[in-house]
């Protein structure tokens, strides 16, 4: 879920699944669990909430409340290769997953290139309690269900409406949020497929987490870090091949950009050999 006490705890799931090579499965603890039934009725309801004036209302205070936070948070950060970008479309973007805030980096990307941003987010996020439930019921998000029936008719739907925006669509191909880890993960094909499909590009992205060279306590056993964010890259479609002939290899070159963007950052290749250092900014003991 998108927040969570026992980070410890968290850190020596990520160190087990690291070693089982599980690199897309969840590691948070106490993240509920929906039944098929259950998963199509949150989606339904929130897609239902969409259509009402309290939903436009809320819409709007969120992106300027987004906006904000965005501006906030990458204040002590970077953005390095905007211009492998320019002029683009309608696009998928792809980057690594490692916090509750990471989108906002992209949040910022897209303000500055003047495009809105929609994200896709899994169906228990629409039950957080709190500002972040708020977010979540009232943000530019594309909920996943469970639903085989939703997955196969009503999710592209979706998806292809925020194309025909020109907007851009945020997606986790490491699926999983694993809290502050700097390595990128093997991905999934999704994303890939749905660029494929609708015949958009992919803006691949990499974020980059620095340590302050004097380091400033953020939290018990945590110390502030800088983000970077890398844009890569973008990968197109290749017209000659299909779709799902198109998801492989989009989704392979990605990997090796991201891969690539890695070493270049941290100096070294990348094994998936667990150490502390993999987890940025905590200086307490992983068991």
């Amino acid at each position: 879920m998108i927040f969570g006490n026992n980070r410890p705890q968290v850190f020596k799931n990520i160190k087990k699944a690291v070693k089982a090579k599980q690199f897309n499965i969840p590691v948070e603890l106490d993240d509920p669990v929906l039944t098929l039934k259950q998963s199509k009725e949150t989606v339904e309801k929130y897609w239902q909430h969409t259509k009402t004036f309290f939903y436009r209302f809320t819409n709007n205070v969120m992106d300027t409340l987004y906006g904000a936070l965005s501006n906030l948070s990458m204040s002590k950060s970077q953005i390095i290769g905007q211009e492998n970008i320019k002029d683009i479309g309608p696009a998928i973007i792809t980057t690594n997953h490692f916090k509750h805030t990471d989108s906002l980096p992209i949040r910022k990307l897209a303000s500055l290139n003047h495009k809105k941003l929609y994200i896709v987010i899994e169906d228990i996020n629409l039950l957080l309690p709190g500002l972040f439930g708020i977010i979540m019921n009232n943000g530019n998000m594309v909920p996943l269900s469970k639903s085989p029936s939703y997955l196969g008719r009503e999710f592209p739907k979706h998806i292809k409406d925020v194309f025909k925006k020109k907007a851009w669509l945020l997606v986790y191909p490491e699926q999983e949020m694993w809290y502050e880890y700097r390595k990128p993960r093997p991905l999934k094909n999704g994303a890939y497929y749905y660029a494929s499909k609708n015949k958009v590009p992919i803006i691949s992205c990499f974020v980059e987490i620095q340590d302050l060279p004097k380091p400033e306590k953020n939290a018990p056993q945590f110390n502030k870090t800088k983000t970077i964010l890398h844009i890569l890259p973008p990968i197109y479609p290749d017209p000659h091949l299909s779709i799902r002939a198109n998801a492989r290899k989009m989704c392979e070159i990605d990997y090796k950009q991201k891969q690539a963007a890695y070493e270049k950052a941290y100096g070294k290749k990348l094994d998936y050999t667990f150490t502390n250092s993999d987890i940025a900014g905590y200086s307490g003991p992983i068991d």
